[in-house]
């Protein structure tokens, strides 16, 4: 009564205001609809829109949209980088390797474009003061440029100190280019970015949040880690830069990660994923000389191919491989994960081939960084166990590395968890080996690490208390946002 006589239209205002939101969510639906996702998914999407006034509407904004099919960049600009990028398909070594390894092969051609190099030498790093030496000694080293990429960049020592040595390396006439995530690196100072700006680096962060900007950008975040120097050498890989890698936190030793040092043909690779990221982030299109092939090492060629994938892809690239390769395994499937969220076809893979008697072996950590991962992995454990797949739970510290290994000579490894999150709504990068000596070598890590874990048993795993197996399944509910 009060509220009409003080605004005589309140009736009409909030009326109009209903059909209009209830024709929003209408729309919403038809659109969820249209899509023709996995029905479990639009369902559930539907359910959450009728049932969660306004909060429902809010929640699809930030975590329901799909961008599949969207472009990044320009088509102009897009041709551009592919004509200078013209890369390499060797097909001729293809005869030395496997029926399946050809299927694999096929798959990545058609999904990132055809490109095999053969030329390549890789050093694997397993812990985070070996490789941010190396990093270190290259970008000393460094004549032309340094394009540098990561989800997160911390402000603590192991930072700073990379941040300083890029600055010196401006300050010396060296092109510096850097992306950050914007979540991922939430917490960069806004002084040390002014530090590096007044030397010269071009620095930006990737997906800027602002106010009207939140609710359509906060769900895809770019997990990519690529650092490319003079065009002749490449990181990529799962560690960030941060002291957690090096000297660890308050409440783990260093973290145990995978990263790769890549010198060869493939650079060009990591250079083309960096080039798209900086034209979409700045507009700007980063051509020759910043794009060129390197003379192959003399080191063991190992015949690589590179897999970026991201929400705006038409298929969920990395997805794809790694079910092919699940699926293709006669002899063994070796995971490493920080998360273990695998969509319902990853796991019924992962089960069919363990049923069928291949050994599969799936090592995360005993503890997580992120309580709610932890209890959303635990739900998957016990389907685990009963199909024959075996669980290691590294004991020392947090295991952050990202690796497949398949059978003898199928490696993969780069930022892309299994999990909802990697899989669906992250700009990943991976890279994949096609080689025995290359498996051999990442198959014996995975034995080593193994000393350090205690093996999993279901009789165990059913001790866990109640409350905890109840959270685990509320928990399941919603990890496909997580």
């Amino acid at each position: 009564m009060f509220l009409a006589e003080l605004f005589p239209y309140a009736d009409i205002v909030y009326n109009v205001l209903l059909v209009l939101y209830i024709l929003t969510v209408l729309t919403v639906i038809v659109l969820v609809l249209s899509e023709n996702r996995n029905p479990v998914k639009s369902m559930a999407w539907v359910l959450v829109l009728v049932l969660l006034p306004v909060l429902g509407l809010v929640i699809y904004l930030i975590f329901g949209r799909s961008l599949k099919g969207m472009s990044l960049i320009s088509r102009s600009h897009l041709r551009e980088l592919r004509r200078l990028n013209d890369f390499p398909n060797d097909n001729d070594h293809e005869k030395d390797l496997s029926d399946d390894t050809h299927q694999i092969i096929s798959l990545v051609n058609k999904l990132a474009g055809p490109h095999l190099f053969v030329g390549n030498d890789i050093e694997v790093f397993t812990t985070g003061q070996d490789k941010f030496d190396a990093l270190k000694r290259d970008i000393l080293a460094a004549q032309d440029y340094i394009h540098v990429q990561y989800f997160i960049l911390e402000n603590d020592k192991t930072g700073s100190e990379l941040i300083q040595l890029l600055i010196d390396k401006a300050r010396e006439g060296v092109q510096v280019r850097v992306l950050y995530d914007y979540v991922g690196s939430f917490y960069m100072h806004s002084n040390v970015l002014k530090r590096m700006r007044a030397a010269g680096i071009e620095v930006h962060p990737f997906l800027e949040l602002t106010f009207m900007q939140f609710a359509f950008r906060i769900n895809w975040r770019n997990h990519r880690k690529i650092v490319v120097i003079d065009g002749k050498v490449g990181y990529v890989g799962g560690m960030n830069i941060a002291d957690r890698y090096v000297v660890g936190d308050k409440k783990w030793i260093p973290w145990r990660d995978t990263h790769l040092r890549i010198t060869g043909e493939s650079v060009a690779a990591l250079q083309y994923s960096f080039a798209i990221d900086w034209d979409f982030t700045t507009r700007n299109l980063l051509t020759s000389p910043t794009m060129h092939y390197t003379e192959r090492p003399e080191t063991p060629e190992y015949m690589v191919q590179m897999m970026s994938s991201g929400p705006t892809n038409r298929w969920n690239n990395i997805s794809f491989v790694f079910f092919k390769a699940i699926t293709l395994a006669k002899r063994c499937v070796y995971i490493q994960t920080p998360y273990f969220l695998p969509s319902d076809s990853l796991l019924k893979a992962l089960q069919s081939v363990a049923l069928a008697g291949v050994d599969v072996r799936l090592m995360i950590p005993r503890q997580s960084d992120s309580a709610m991962l932890r209890l959303a992995t635990g739900s998957y454990i016990k389907e685990c166990l009963l199909s024959g797949i075996k669980i290691y739970l590294y004991e020392p510290t947090i295991i952050h590395a990202k690796v497949l290994i398949v059978d003898d000579e199928f490696v993969t490894t780069g930022s892309t968890n299994f999990d909802f999150r990697s899989f669906e709504h992250n700009f990943e990068f991976n890279v994949l080996v096609y080689s025995k000596e290359f498996n051999s070598k990442m198959k014996a890590t995975f034995e080593e690490d193994m000393n350090q874990c205690t093996r999993l048993t279901l009789s165990k795993w059913k001790q866990r208390p109640m409350l905890q197996k109840a959270l685990e399944s509320i928990v399941r509910l919603i990890s496909p946002i997580l």
